[in-house]
């Protein structure tokens, strides 16, 4: 399964132009409501900002499909500013790039000068350009995600397994335990296979997780 260019984790990068501030926020995602989460969380912690502008590209569908199959949700907004000089700049350095599963938001603050619309284009482009440049550009291959949740006789089990294929891997104990899975698309329908041989069936495997 051919790899794809991403981000290697969250990073940010923060600059001033002519008295505004620009931060530049970018993530790694695998779905388009993960990309829509992260817009949200930027835009609740800065509520105060002038504008923050979005704008990603990720798989269309659950993100299991290869690259050559895979279509692109490409998405981004003004958030306000002059149409053009805000939203398309910033998706165009992702494209530019040749970057996906990933999401950015540029937050502004405004410094009391207009820039213009080439002047805010430069600044929504460089606020990316410097983000994508924080967090490391990197090769990465189709994941998806599942949930395994078992009794606590079985979870130990269960977190060995995960532990020793070396996949992404979240644990909830509640009534009972729910590790949230991330393992490449590939390797996922044996890793399934081997938790349940594992607890002789008792995990319950959602593949929507």
């Amino acid at each position: 399964m051919e790899p794809y260019r991403t981000v290697a984790g969250r990073a940010s990068a923060e600059f001033e132009v002519r008295g505004s501030r620009f931060l530049g926020h970018v993530a790694p995602v695998d779905t388009v409501a993960e990309a829509e989460a992260f817009v949200e969380a930027v835009e609740d912690e800065y509520d105060d900002a002038t504008h923050n502008v979005p704008a990603y590209r990720v798989p269309a569908g659950d993100g299991t499909a290869s690259p050559g199959e895979v279509m692109l949700r490409e998405y981004s907004s003004d958030d306000g500013e002059p149409t053009g000089s805000a939203g398309k700049p910033a998706l165009n350095v992702l494209q530019q790039r040749d970057v996906r599963n990933v999401v950015a938001v540029v937050t502004r603050y405004y410094g009391g000068t207009n820039l213009g619309v080439g002047g805010l284009a430069r600044s929504y482009s460089r606020a990316v350009k410097e983000g994508l440049d924080a967090a490391g550009v990197v090769e990465d291959v189709p994941h998806e995600r599942f949930a395994a949740t078992t009794e606590y006789d079985d979870s130990g089990t269960v977190r060995g397994v995960l532990e020793s294929s070396g996949v992404e891997f979240d644990a909830d104990y509640d009534a009972d335990v729910t590790f949230a899975v991330r393992v490449p698309v590939e390797d996922a329908n044996a890793l399934r296979d081997r938790l349940r041989s594992a607890t002789s069936g008792r995990v319950d495997i959602d593949r929507d997780g």
